[in-house]
């Protein structure tokens, strides 16, 4: 049987332990309201950046992304095609600016398919690979990491990117959820 005494010090324990659980607690919820006011706005810089690189993508002439075999077949009609890119920003420079317009260069990937009347992604021609975007002019230059006959792709990639920015390259593309929004996108561009 628990004398009165040991049951006592037991309730008061389970106080203290309560206390410092809230304490715990709600320590945590500051360090996150305060972590989430910084990265608000570089989340918001990755946003304008992405939706920049998109834009310049999407509206440059597929001969501008510097790729071999992007002859669109255009069927009757005279109408450009719609060009839907996908994009993945690995960083930028200066890694310190904060607004689009201190942004001087972007490295990143593309993921771009002409968008054709009634052609499905699978067949479409795309255009894709790791890129780098000079900010600085306007339109932004649009410069395209490939092999050439002398150097192979991952030699290429890691002489025209910074290292941190290289690594990524060679390793990751678009996530899943861009993927499927470029998907859809395409889909609706191209009529299916």
């Amino acid at each position: 049987m628990i004398s009165r005494e040991n049951f006592a010090g037991w309730y008061r324990n389970r106080f203290v332990w309560v206390a410092v659980i809230v304490l715990v607690a709600s320590a945590g919820a500051v360090v996150l309201v305060n972590r989430a006011g910084p990265e608000a706005k570089p989340a918001d810089l990755q946003s304008q950046i992405i939706a920049r690189m998109r834009t310049t993508l999407e509206q440059a002439d597929p001969g501008q992304h510097n790729h071999a075999g992007h002859g669109a077949q255009q069927a009757a009609s005279t109408a450009k095609p719609a060009v839907i890119c996908g994009v993945r920003v690995y960083g930028y420079e200066p890694t310190e600016a904060t607004a689009l317009a201190d942004v001087r260069t972007v490295y990143g990937f593309h993921l771009c398919g002409v968008a054709e009347q009634k052609r499905p992604w699978d067949v479409a021609v795309k255009l894709a690979g790791p890129v780098i975007m000079d900010m600085s002019t306007e339109p932004p230059g649009i410069q395209v990491v490939e092999a050439t006959a002398e150097v192979m792709f991952t030699d290429r990639v890691r002489q025209m990117l910074p290292p941190k920015y290289a690594e990524l390259a060679l390793k990751e593309a678009l996530t899943e959820s861009e993927m499927a929004d470029q998907r859809r996108r395409y889909d609706a561009a191209a009529d299916l």
